[in-house]
């Protein structure tokens, strides 16, 4: 046999394809007030002010409350996720090119809605809170002066907080008995586990509390985080062809160009973010890069 036979081995390549490690869509969406299928380029949130009550005389006139009402804008931005699959490149090689592409446009998209959100978290005019992250009892008097500054605010206790850390706070939160114990928590409350009620987001003090990579700052020394009610943040999203159901009118398209002999495989939305009571959200401040400590 000669020597070399080698060059005419069989050399198998594996058909699945990985795409490179990310988030996987939007996470906050479903954290926040959403006004779907919006035609034209905007749309409104209404707000309602307080209303004060008064006595009156007998047989006298009742004061007027007079709330006031406020017309909130949410203007929509369009954005494109898209790239081409030559067809002879597809004949050359083995993966789902196409369904590689669709995963990724999705994706992105996906990640351009948080973006939008957490852009929006981070315009609140409410005084910020100083977080430590160098023990657990420092972590746990941080995340509970969050939540107690939103509760000041009369922001309603309902179940409809949430609260949105950097990898490095919430690492630090589950050295945090209360945070991290079933004991506290209940089975059934704990993330990531079959039967969840709220899926990735995990309940705390009657907040419920994620994982998050992409808040402002985060793996530097100015990293933020945000605890808000649902109702205090808008996002509104055009209604589109094709759209993908449960991803913020995210429509996916894939279309045949002779002239380039090749499939565009695209993904697009028109959504936008605003913020409806600043006062309905709150932002931590934290060292991001600071060591994680065991208690």
């Amino acid at each position: 046999m000669s020597t070399s036979i080698d060059n005419a081995f069989v050399r198998q390549y594996e058909r699945d394809v990985h795409d490179v490690f990310q988030r996987q869509g939007a996470v906050l969406l479903n954290a926040v007030r959403k006004q779907m299928s919006v035609v034209g380029t905007s749309t409104t949130f209404q707000k309602i002010g307080k209303g004060v009550a008064t006595t009156k005389a007998r047989h006298g006139l009742i004061t007027p409350m007079n709330q006031d009402h406020t017309a909130i804008e949410c203007t929509l931005a369009d954005f494109y996720a898209g790239d081409y699959v030559d067809k002879l490149d597809q004949a050359k090689t083995n993966i789902d090119e196409q369904g590689a592409l669709a995963r990724g446009g999705a994706w992105a998209l996906g990640r351009k809605v948080d973006e939008q959100i957490t852009t929006v978290l981070d315009s609140t005019t409410q005084s910020t809170v100083s977080i430590t992250v160098t023990s657990s009892g420092a972590t746990r008097a941080g995340l509970l002066s969050m939540v107690a500054a939103l509760h000041a605010n009369d922001v309603p206790n309902d179940g409809e907080i949430y609260a949105a850390l950097t990898p490095k706070a919430w690492a630090q939160a589950m050295t945090i008995t209360a945070f991290a114990s079933a004991d506290f928590v209940g089975p059934n409350g704990l993330p990531y586990v079959e039967g969840a009620p709220v899926g990735m987001w995990k309940p705390w003090m009657n907040v419920r509390w994620t994982m998050h990579t992409g808040l402002p700052g985060v793996g530097t020394g100015t990293a933020k985080v945000f605890a808000w009610h649902k109702s205090a943040v808008g996002y509104a999203a055009a209604s589109a062809a094709g759209n993908i159901a449960g991803n913020a009118g995210v429509a996916a398209d894939i279309t045949w160009h002779g002239d380039r002999a090749a499939h565009f495989v695209n993904h697009m939305m028109s959504g936008g973010a605003c913020l409806i009571d600043t006062t309905g959200v709150i932002e931590g401040n934290l060292d991001d890069t600071a060591a994680v400590a065991s208690s």
